[in-house]
C-alpha cells in the first residue's frame, strides 16, 4: 500500500572488484548474504536484499563488479552490473581510497554519465588510511562526475554507514513497501548455501582456481533428529565443479583435507543461516570450460541469455 510518509526504493552498489560492495551491503542489513573473499569478481549474480524500518524501506542490489570480460561468464557479470543502473533510484558507486583514478574508473563514469540516477559516491576502506588524507581523495574524485553525494566509509568497521543510510533515505522517493518487513532477500536458501560453499573455496584454495569454481546443490532435505529432541537435521549434498583434472585433486586436497577444511567452515555458517544442525557431504567433478558453455552456465544459476532491452 502506498504510504506518503515512507521512503522506498531500489538501490545498487556497483564499482570494480574487491571494492567492498558485499561487505557494506551485509553491514547494511545486518545479515551475511552476499560472500565476501578478498580475491576479484566474487560476486557472480545481482542479488536483491532488504532494508526496513520506521523511515520506509530499501531494496539493495550487489552486484558484480565491473572489469574487462574474458568469457562468457565475464560479459554476463558485467552485463548484470551496468543495466541495473537504468533499474534503480539511487547508484551507490564504491571506490578505494586513492588519488590514482584508473581505467576501470573512468568506464563505470562514463556509464554513470549516460544516467540520470542520483550517484552516491563511496569512497570505502578509510580504515586503511590516515583522517587527513580523505579530503585529498575527495578532491581527486569530485571532477569525473556530478555526484549527488561524496562519503567516506569502512564498511568492515561499520564507520559512517549510518550517515550513508540517511543520505540513502534522502533521495529515495516516497511509496510503498515492496517487501513485507521480515524479508531480508529475495535469494532461494539454495543458493545462499552454494555461495557459502563458494565463499570458504575461495578463501582457502590456490588463486588460480578460484574463478574456474560453481557450486551445485544436488540435495537438500529436511529430516528428523531420532536421537534428540532438539532441531531436525538438513542434508545437503552439493558439487564443487572445477575446470582441470589438477584442480579437482587441489580442491580434494592431500587425504581429503582441504575438501574436509572447506566443508567444515561451509557447514557452521550454513548451520547459522538454518537455525537447524546440518549434514553437509561434498564432492568435486571436473567440467572443462563450463565458463563459456551457455547450457553448464544455465545450469549453475546464471541466467546469461536474460539480457536487458
Amino acid at each position: 500500500m502506498y504510504d506518503n510518509n515512507k521512503k522506498s526504493g531500489f538501490v545498487t552498489l556497483i564499482g570494480r572488484p574487491n571494492v567492498g560492495k558485499s561487505t557494506l551491503m551485509n553491514h547494511l542489513i545486518g545479515q551475511k548474504i552476499a560472500i565476501t573473499s578478498n580475491k576479484p569478481q566474487t560476486t557472480r549474480n545481482k542479488i536483491q536484499t532488504v532494508f526496513t524500518d520506521e523511515r520506509g524501506q530499501i531494496i539493495f542490489l550487489d552486484t558484480p563488479g565491473i572489469h574487462k570480460a574474458k568469457n562468457k561468464l565475464g560479459k554476463y557479470m558485467v552485463s548484470v552490473a551496468e543495466r541495473t543502473l537504468k533499474e534503480v533510484d539511487v547508484v551507490l558507486w564504491l571506490v578505494e581510497p586513492s588519488t590514482f583514478i584508473g581505467a576501470g574508473e573512468r568506464h563505470i563514469a562514463e556509464q554513470l554519465a549516460k544516467v540520470e540516477t542520483p550517484v552516491i559516491l563511496v569512497i570505502n576502506k578509510i580504515d586503511t588510511v590516515g583522517k587527513n588524507e580523505i579530503l585529498v581523495f575527495i578532491d581527486a574524485y569530485k571532477d569525473i562526475l556530478s555526484f549527488a553525494e561524496i562519503i567516506p566509509v569502512s564498511a568492515l568497521k561499520g564507520e559512517n554507514t549510518e550517515e550513508l543510510m540517511k543520505l540513502i533515505f534522502n533521495y529515495l522517493p516516497y511509496g510503498p513497501r515492496y517487501f513485507d518487513e521480515d524479508t531480508i532477500t529475495d535469494q532461494p536458501e539454495r543458493q545462499i548455501v552454494a555461495e557459502l560453499i563458494r565463499e570458504k573455496a575461495l578463501r582457502f584454495l590456490e588463486e588460480e582456481i578460484p574463478h574456474g569454481i560453481a557450486v551445485s546443490i544436488d540435495r537438500m532435505r529436511e529430516r528428523s533428529n531420532s536421537n534428540e529432541d532438539t532441531s531436525d537435521i538438513m542434508d545437503i549434498h552439493a558439487t564443487i565443479i572445477c575446470e582441470r583434472d589438477s584442480h579437482k585433486g587441489i580442491i580434494i586436497g592431500k587425504g581429503g583435507t582441504m575438501l574436509k577444511k572447506i566443508g567444515s567452515q561451509a557447514r557452521i555458517e550454513i548451520e547459522n543461516l538454518l537455525d537447524c544442525q546440518v549434514n553437509l557431504q561434498l564432492w568435486v567433478k571436473v567440467k572443462k570450460d563450463w565458463r563459456d558453455s551457455d547450457f553448464l552456465l544455465k545450469n549453475y544459476g546464471y541466467n546469461v541469455h536474460d539480457k536487458a532491452d
